[in-house]
């Protein structure tokens, strides 16, 4: 299918139900994009076990009544993930289950928190589904990882590589930029104040996707033979959209001219770099190093797919899916019908 703002490869699903409904056990439930997805499962009717932490969501935000209410229709079982323990008896508890699906990702990046929950909580999650006869995984990952600089893709790559090494069957899905992910700068604009550009706004661009529109594409994974067994990049409907163009848009609906204030890319790296050196003597500094590494990351580097002939990024071989579109959100945020949960390192 073909976009009038650019060309697309649509991945289009052949159903919205499941013919034969599954025993799901589902981590990372409660973000937005787990909430998502377990609603999507749940309306295909398969039975969907969800595995939380007792203090769950942003900063710890959610208590076992809150996740409960989030996961209606699910079945909440609470513990620790990065706990082998706690997986096999406050999760599993020795049950049978068909699939393992995980939107489990580690909340700020750092290297600590990226390899005990990106790599090491993943590998106990799948021998202990295993162990409980599951012989299919959907897993959430990122398209971040086709170019690994930093240590939460490198941990996401090495569990990827498990997994495909595992005889479980697999999908793998590298999904483009979140609708929430670029909202920050939504208020910003609301209060007055200029729209932050890196560089000029053109020097990188993605294909938004939805949190429904990816819960949907997860939840197809399980019955779409087409989706197994493979490594799954995927964005959102339309052409690729620069950070310039979505600062447009947003000044478009509030009624107020374009304001645009240009923060140099040197300036990140002076940033990385002076942390990086007090890094060598401060653990809390080398941490904040990483931090702005993936801020400088983000800034530079567009989410679509990479040609690794070429090392460009190719908007058009993409592939696309569901029907929300970003600039639709931002309408139904300045109209106040709907928010955008951020998480715990928002930027703006």
């Amino acid at each position: 299918m073909t976009d009038p703002a650019g060309g697309d490869r649509t991945a289009t699903p052949a159903a919205r139900h499941s013919s034969t409904p599954k025993r799901v056990f589902m981590l990372g439930g409660t973000g937005t994009i787990g909430q998502a997805t377990v609603q999507a499962l749940l309306q295909r009717g398969h039975e969907v076990v969800c595995f939380v932490r007792p203090r769950a969501g942003v900063k710890g935000r959610l208590g076992p009544d809150d996740s409960v209410s989030l996961l209606a229709g699910a079945e909440v079982r609470f513990g620790e993930v990065t706990e082998p323990a706690s997986l096999a008896r406050d999760g599993f508890r020795g049950e049978s289950f068909e699939v393992l699906v995980s939107c489990l990702a580690s909340r700020s990046g750092a290297p600590k928190d990226a390899w005990a929950i990106d790599h090491a909580a993943h590998v106990s999650a799948l021998a202990a589904a295993k162990a409980a006869g599951v012989s299919q995984m959907v897993l959430l990952s990122a398209l971040c990882v086709q170019k690994p600089l930093l240590a939460f893709q490198q941990a996401k790559l090495a569990f990827e590589k498990k997994l495909m090494e595992s005889g479980v069957t697999y999908s793998i899905v590298r999904p483009t930029a979140f609708f929430k992910s670029l909202a920050g700068q939504v208020e910003r604009v609301r209060h007055g104040k200029p729209y932050l550009l890196f560089g000029d706004g053109s020097l990188t661009a993605c294909k938004p996707i939805s949190d429904r529109d990816l819960g949907n594409y997860l939840a197809d994974c399980l019955e779409q033979e087409s989706l197994h067994n493979r490594v799954l990049p995927i964005g959102g409907p339309g052409g690729a959209i620069t950070p310039k163009q979505q600062g447009e848009r947003i000044f478009a609906l509030v009624g107020r001219e374009p304001r645009f204030t240009q923060v140099p890319v040197a300036l990140l790296d002076a940033v990385v770099g002076a942390l990086s050196l007090a890094g060598h003597l401060l653990p809390k500094a080398a941490e904040k190093a990483e931090l702005a590494r993936i801020g400088r990351y983000y800034a530079t580097e567009s989410m679509l797919l990479l040609n690794p002939e070429t090392g460009q990024y190719d908007a058009d071989a993409t592939p696309s899916t569901g029907s929300d579109r970003l600039f639709d959100f931002y309408a139904e945020l300045i109209e106040g019908t709907t928010s955008a949960e951020r998480g715990d390192h928002a930027v703006f």
